[in-house]
């Protein structure tokens, strides 16, 4: 049971001398109870719990000598074990007049405050806070000023007022308030029924003098009146608009009925004769007709209230809202659609001429089936920005659809009217927005699409994108078929491989390998620089970047096929530039190689160079990313060991079973490779490629693979000047690869100055630009023996005993080939 030690005997705090005898009795120290959100004034009795072991500790002192604790409110609410640092300087001292400890650990004590104290010093090491204490003598009572006076009439007065107001204050304390003489006790109740914050309670118990507490409490009391008053203003408000809602309510179910009673003012029948007007006026085919007005009737016998008319609300106005017989008027004028495709994109021969002879096609022929055009590029080479601009040329509205990450194929069909929340699919809303049946959908990231226990996108977009069968789409929600054979739908993705092979034979594919530098530049020029100036409020007069400026821009600051890192540098010169101007400077910013460094930083990005001098084992290959070609470095390596092959650098299967089939070919031919055959069982060969995080696979290293083994074992060091790419076979035939020009642009930023390719890849050349056939020499090859001529070196000269482990002889650099 909880036991209560009653003490209030002791000590009568209504009588004022003995108070005074108290307040002399006040020891020097005193233990301390810090409070959280709360001020307790002199001759306030209040309830507190205790629970903190400190505090608990100084409430079981204070009783142990003479029941005295000093009162601190703490500065942070949320410390738990305050410090001196985190104590008011000013608290009250306070007699604990009962105690009652409670079952779960904490105590509950009833306390008076006597007087005001001012901290000293804070001892915080002990088990509970100990302070000494300086007692705040308050002014004796004398003979009262007008001032004062004043203020306890106007204190009085605001209390009363904001009583009226509605705040929560007692009709005892009231009656007090108004019977109370003593200027100062005045003030502290007044306080101690305002409901302050911490903060400004804590200011009128730091006062001492009586005519400044006054003052203070009267500012506080005024304060709370004025939000008193705006806060009753409010709620007047409130309850005249729920009156006047009421009763606008009540006025019109009178008149509804009254309307009723007259046979007029039916909503819902004005509702489904603009639903019939709007159904004859869209022109829809007679099937969607006959079942828009099926629905219509079914709606015009339903209650207004009821859960399906909401639904069917919804379903009629998307299918009055769908451009059934709306569409643009194409422009078939070549030589604009031309010009506007010129001034958007730079370059791209190839794919404007296609676009040119869909757009011949379509002037020739009303209605014809034309195939699904599908561009296929790395990241930021303007894919999307293709497809706006063929909807410019031809004057048709354009609509984007991001399938990147769709999973739910009613995400495509729609879903059934009878799910909750139920929508059409992203083909019926994408025609609902652009407002015509004929607008150019673009299915960006067609290569993302999902798939799950929710369907397969791909599988239903095969409708979609089919010409034979898009005639007569059905969506889920429609319940009824859509011609999207006036649609023109381009889609977009960065690889095919994770495309459905039915979908990818839907469409027609255009590669966009990526930009030489060359066209880099121009596009810049004519297209990123001032666009970026126009987004960042920069002028030409304000900023100048020379060609080489943009030149060591995208050499030393971006390694990508597109353009998307190119214009964000770009553009954070332009802000630069912007500080410049905004800060008042208006000369010209002039930026060039030599200050480039000074608006960007450090270089970004290490250009992939050819190796500084001609190797054993190091063959330079060319690989095709998502994001371009990238060249990479094979190593080969032969160490002692029992003739296995050690392969590291986060190699994928096929990959692997490349080396296998280069070493086996080395080991078949090793007397025409000049390789001691006892080396294979005197030796392992290890083959590694730099930038082992990196996971890497494809046949595409074949050749490169058996270059590098074959200079190890046979200790012919590899030109330095040479790049190589395609597949081997056992037989040492080489095979034809993919993404060749993508290929060459990234041996052309390594500065490589002759390609190896497959003799079959001689058609992929159309592909490459014909700046690039000047400055490379290419060598088309066979067999694998014909890569080994072109870039291995001659075995070095016989020379004297070796050292335990020779060296290779320096070899001079070949000339460069032309």
């Amino acid at each position: 049971m909880p036991t209560i030690e009653d003490i209030g005997e002791a000590f009568e705090p209504t009588g004022a001398a003995n108070v005074e005898e108290q307040q002399l009795q006040v020891p020097e120290t005193l233990p301390v109870l810090p409070l959280r959100d709360i001020v307790i004034y002199p001759f306030m009795i209040v309830p507190l719990f205790v629970s903190r072991e400190k505090s608990i500790r100084a409430v079981d002192e204070a009783l142990g000598e003479n029941r005295m604790i000093l009162l601190v409110s703490q500065k942070d609410l949320d410390k738990e074990e305050p410090g001196a640092e985190d104590l008011y300087a000013v608290g009250t001292v306070a007699v604990i007049m009962r105690m009652l400890k409670l079952p779960d650990g904490r105590t509950r004590i009833l306390v008076q405050g006597l007087t005001r104290a001012r901290l000293e010093s804070v001892e915080s090491g002990g088990e509970y806070l100990r302070a000494r204490v300086a007692v705040m003598q308050e002014a004796s009572a004398g003979e009262r000023s007008l001032e004062v006076e004043a203020l306890v009439r106007n204190v009085r007065g605001s209390m009363e007022k904001a009583a009226n107001l509605g705040k929560n204050i007692s009709p005892e304390v009231m009656a007090i308030v108004a019977n109370l003489d003593d200027a100062g006790r005045l003030a502290d109740l007044a306080a101690s029924n305002l409901e302050l914050k911490v903060e400004d309670a804590q200011s009128v118990l730091d006062i001492a003098d009586t005519t400044a507490r006054l003052r203070r409490v009267n500012e506080l009391l005024n304060k709370e009146i004025e939000v008193l008053t705006v806060q009753q203003e409010i709620n007047t408000q409130a309850r005249a608009d729920i009156d006047r809602s009421q009763r606008e309510f009540y006025l019109r179910q009178q008149l509804k009925a009254i309307q009723g009673e007259l046979g007029e003012g039916n909503e819902l029948a004005e509702e489904i004769a603009q639903f019939r007007e709007k159904i004859e006026t869209v022109k829809m085919p007679k099937a969607a007709e006959e079942e828009a007005l099926r629905q219509l009737k079914k709606l015009e016998r339903m209650h207004p209230d009821a859960a399906e008319t909401a639904t069917l609300r919804n379903w009629l106005e998307i299918m009055t809202d769908l451009p059934w017989s709306k569409a643009s008027v194409d422009n078939l004028d070549l030589a604009k659609a031309e010009q506007i495709l010129n001034e958007d994109h730079y370059g791209l021969e190839k794919i404007k001429e296609r676009i040119i002879e869909a757009l011949a096609v379509r002037k020739l022929k009303e209605k014809p089936k034309g195939s699904i055009l599908c561009f296929v590029g790395p990241p930021g080479v303007g894919k999307t920005s293709l497809g706006r601009s063929i909807a410019r040329a031809l004057d048709r509205k354009f609509v984007r659809l991001s399938l990147g990450g769709l999973h739910d194929e009613a995400e495509i069909r729609g879903h059934r009217r009878t799910y909750v929340g139920a929508m059409p699919g992203r083909i019926v809303q994408a025609l609902q927005q652009a407002g015509t049946n004929n607008p150019l959908i673009m299915l960006d990231e067609i290569d993302k699409v999902g798939a799950d226990f929710r369907g397969d996108p791909s599988s239903a977009l095969l409708e979609v994108l089919d010409p034979e069968q898009n005639n007569s789409f059905r969506d889920n929600y429609l319940g009824v078929t859509f011609d999207l054979s006036n649609v023109m739908f381009m889609t977009t993705a960065n690889v095919l491989d994770t495309i459905q092979a039915a979908l990818r034979d839907r469409m027609e594919v255009i590669r966009l390998a990526g930009y030489t530098e060359e066209e880099k530049l121009e596009i810049a020029r004519r297209h990123l620089i001032p666009k970026q100036l126009e987004e960042n409020g920069v002028t030409a007069k304000n900023l100048r970047i020379s060609k080489s400026a943009l030149s060591a821009i995208i050499l030393q600051y971006t390694q990508e096929a597109g353009l998307r890192q190119l214009e964000r540098e770009i553009g954070a010169l332009c802000r630069k530039v912007a500080r410049r101007v905004a800060e008042g400077q208006t000369e010209v910013v002039m930026v060039t190689p030599k200050n480039v460094h000074e608006f960007l930083g450090v270089p970004k990005v290490a250009p992939d160079e050819v190796l500084k001098k001609d190797q054993i084992g190091v063959a330079t290959g060319l690989a095709w990313t998502a994001v371009g070609g990238e060249v990479l470095f094979i190593e080969a390596l032969r160490m002692k060991g029992k003739g296995n092959l050690v392969l590291t650098g986060q190699l994928g299967d096929v990959m692997k079973e490349s080396a296998q089939a280069a070493f086996s070919f080395a080991k078949s031919r090793a007397r025409e490779l000049g390789i001691n055959e006892d080396d294979f069982n005197n030796y392992d060969m290890h083959i590694h490629i730099p930038e082992g995080a990196i996971p890497k696979d494809g046949p595409s290293a074949g050749i490169t693979l058996a270059t590098a083994m074959v200079s190890s074992l046979s200790q012919r060091a590899v030109r330095k000047d040479v790049a190589m790419t395609g597949e081997i076979t056992l037989r040492g035939n080489v095979l034809p690869v993919g993404g060749v020009k993508e290929k060459v642009l990234a041996a052309r930023r390594a500065r490589v100055t002759k390609i190896i390719l497959p003799a079959q890849n001689r058609r992929d050349m159309d592909e490459v630009p014909k700046e690039l056939m000047g400055e490379i020499k290419f060598v088309f090859v066979e067999n694998v023996q014909q890569v080994f001529r072109e870039a291995l070196k001659d075995a070095a000269p016989a020379t004297p005993p070796a050292p335990p482990r020779p060296k290779a002889l320096p070899q001079p650099a070949p000339p460069t080939a032309h």
